[in-house]
């Protein structure tokens, strides 16, 4: 396993492989963490609203602290990494998830349990910039596979968390009890990244130059990713945080059974990542992709307009390779600023993460949640358009 983090030295070679697999299996544990994390507040939305006493919409603007700090930290971790390294932004992140989820967990004030989100949105943001840098970095000839890989992690923790929420909801357990168990997969996470020691790496820099980012992250078909993955993030946290809403309400579902449901989204994610990667690898980013969000446009769509509501959980096994195939495909087209570009193509990811949920939870309320629920579907469908304008408008010969 020759790493590019690391300086080739043939003496050490042995050592290096070993601190990369250490390395990687720490990547895995934080993308666990963060499915984990960022899926309790869907199983836990009814609960919060019935005892905060508040509205779809005033729920939908506590989420939207979260997805602002995600926002805000994917560009910023980019910038950050490039300086300090990527161990300090994961550092940094394990810190923010544990004050975030301690406060969310315990006040009852709206204000506050939105900036309790926003700073969980930050150690999540950083999580997505510093985990995926890193395994870019690691493996350089494998990082669509791997990427893949680690997605897998991220789907293991998202299909647990409903799970596990919907186990204990079902004991009457509070939903602060709930989040306050998450504290303890952080504490192991940041104590992981305490004793690891990542060497330097040889594009890490001392200067944070922000004129020339528009020079070089918005060139060529670079946009046509950034809407691509906008899209696609609206899409996969709209359905993740309203399903169990959606089903319980429009659909007559029972908590046990809307949170198996959700489980299910995220075990098909989780499965479609774990074979996706050796796919893509042989089909090719872009038509993977393409292909990917056709068939999930068919699922979200029939799940949500018919009484097939079983195709929305189908939905995240053809949603399951997106996302890190998106990154893979960035960072094969740019060799330099590599940790920067992914930093702003995760800033787009955000954007939709803030506004995805948020626009559902606004229609819902004023159109009904039949409706709001709906808008997943025409955010996949700007996913297909997003990729096939990149498909046709191919400049890098990316493995299409």
């Amino acid at each position: 396993m020759k790493s590019a983090l690391f300086f080739y030295n043939p003496m050490k070679n042995k050592n290096q492989d070993f601190i990369a697999l250490l390395i990687t299996a720490g990547c895995f544990l934080s993308f666990f963490v963060f499915g984990f994390t960022d899926n309790l507040k869907g199983p836990t939305l009814p609960e919060m609203v019935k005892e905060l006493n508040i509205s779809y919409g005033t729920s939908g603007n506590i989420f939207f602290g979260q997805y602002f700090g995600f926002l805000i930290t994917s560009f910023i971790a980019g910038l950050l990494a490039d300086r300090y390294g990527l161990k300090t932004v994961l550092l940094i992140a394990g810190v923010l998830l544990a004050i975030g989820v301690s406060g969310y967990s315990s006040f009852q004030s709206t204000v506050v349990l939105a900036g309790s989100l926003f700073l969980i949105g930050l150690g999540l943001g950083a999580i997505e910039l510093g985990a995926n840098a890193t395994i870019v970095q690691i493996h350089p000839q494998q990082k669509g596979l791997f990427l893949n890989l680690m997605a897998v992690m991220h789907g293991l923790g998202s299909l647990i968390a409903p799970l596990f929420a919907g186990w204990l909801l079902g004991l009457n357990i509070s939903w602060r009890i709930i989040y306050r168990w998450d504290i303890l997969l952080i504490a192991l996470f940041i104590l992981l990244f305490s004793l690891i020691h990542f060497p330097k790496t040889q594009e890490q820099t001392n200067t944070l130059d922000f004129h020339k980012i528009p020079r070089f992250a918005f060139k060529d078909n670079l946009p046509w990713f950034y809407c691509a993955i906008a899209f696609y993030v609206a899409a996969e946290i709209g359905i993740a945080s309203w399903l169990v809403a959606f089903l319980q309400e429009i659909r007559e579902q029972s908590v046990l059974a809307s949170n198996q449901y959700l489980s299910l989204f995220f075990g098909f994610l989780m499965l479609g990542r774990l074979g996706g990667g050796f796919i893509v690898h042989r089909l090719g980013y872009l038509r993977s992709i393409l292909f990917a969000s056709f068939a999930g446009l068919v699922c979200v769509t029939l799940g949500t307009f018919t009484n097939l509501f079983l195709f929305l959980p189908f939905t995240g096994f053809f949603f399951s390779i997106i996302f890190p195939t998106f990154t893979a495909a960035v960072s094969e087209t740019q060799k330099e600023n590599t940790n920067t570009i992914l930093g702003v193509l995760f800033t787009f990811a955000g954007l939709g993460g803030v506004f995805g949920p948020w626009l559902i939870a606004w229609a819902s309320d004023l159109l009904g949640l039949n409706f709001g629920f709906g808008l997943s579907v025409g955010f996949t469908a700007l996913i297909f358009i997003s990729t096939l304008g990149l498909v046709k408008g191919d400049r890098h010969g990316i493995k299409i």
